[in-house]
């Protein structure tokens, strides 16, 4: 381990020592379910980097509930323990795992007994209808702040912090790439919310419902998923090669017609979504965030993650 204020590094060796007696209750048909289209989950990145995270969240996690029913004591608050959930920022590059982050970690936090009800949420239900996008002129900005309903997400994430009985989400359906009209999400008093999105960590003038009030702040922990670009780029390009084979094969796909495309001309539009949406968003508005986050996982081009940031200060 070493220490650059104020984080603490550690190489994959040491962080997966960390692990101490932390179970494994995963088997490979779990991980058949959870990995991402291009992604090679193991076993053994779930022990040496899984593990040890969910340690770490579930230490936290009671410290945190002790200090609430602490402050409850000394408020006189005698009633019904309605605790507030434990809050979970998931940030990251499109392609950089996160979903896959996302799955795990609910996954394995649901099985502690602490904490069974893990709901996980993506902000991608936030996104604007493509017809506001294209009313306003920012369908090619699809993922950049602007393209969010961040007061709606905002309204979402403070009743869930409050404790209301149940908090509804929009549903984005990535085969027909639009919001499911008439399709929500519920969470209903979760003990754990994973919120997995682009730019949870953002701030300034396009990351706020309230006046200088950003989603990071209902935070209790955040994670940032990183890599090199370069290898983020790659990944990109092969999720969009093996959605041409699957899921853009789909006549209702919105993306249907990429798939008969000749491989060349397919790969150059990858190219060009890369290089004028995807990279620029992730130089301009997500990586910028990622050293708010309380813990960054840095990833190789295999897709491992070998060095691990823990905020310590």
């Amino acid at each position: 381990m070493t220490s650059r204020a104020p984080f603490a590094t550690f190489d994959r060796d040491a962080w997966a020592r960390l692990r101490e007696q932390t179970p494994l209750t995963l088997s490979e048909a779990d991980l058949d379910a959870l990995r991402g289209i291009t992604e090679r989950l193991s076993l053994d990145e779930v022990q040496a980097i899984w593990l040890p995270v969910t340690r770490l969240l579930n230490l936290r996690f009671a410290a945190l509930r002790e200090l609430r029913r602490v402050t409850q004591t000394f408020l006189g608050r005698t009633g019904p323990d309605h605790a507030s959930p434990f809050i979970l920022g998931l940030a990251g590059s499109v392609a950089v795992g996160k979903s896959t982050a996302g799955r795990v970690l609910q996954t394995i936090l649901s099985r502690w007994p602490e904490h069974p009800r893990v709901d996980l949420v993506t902000t991608d239900g936030f996104l604007f209808p493509n017809a506001t996008l294209e009313a306003r002129g920012i369908l090619q900005r699809k993922g950049f702040p602007e393209s969010y309903d961040l007061r709606a997400l905002m309204r979402f994430v403070a009743d869930v912090r409050e404790g209301a009985e149940e908090a509804s989400a929009p549903v984005y359906s990535h085969l027909f790439y639009d919001i499911v009209p008439d399709e929500r999400q519920h969470v209903r008093r979760p003990d754990i919310l994973i919120l997995e999105g682009l730019n949870v960590l953002q701030r300034g003038a396009h990351a706020t419902g309230r006046k200088g009030v950003y989603i990071s702040d209902y935070f209790d922990f955040s994670i940032y998923v990183d890599a090199e670009e370069a290898a983020i780029r790659e990944w990109f390009f092969q999720r969009f090669r093996r959605l041409r084979e699957t899921a853009f094969r789909d006549p209702h796909s919105y993306f249907h017609k990429y798939a008969g495309m000749p491989e060349a001309s397919a790969m150059q539009l990858a190219h060009t979504v890369w290089d004028t949406i995807n990279g620029v968003n992730l130089r301009q508005n997500i990586a910028p965030t990622r050293e708010r986050a309380d813990l960054i996982l840095e990833k190789a081009a295999d897709h491992t993650v070998q060095r691990v940031r823990l905020r310590v200060g």
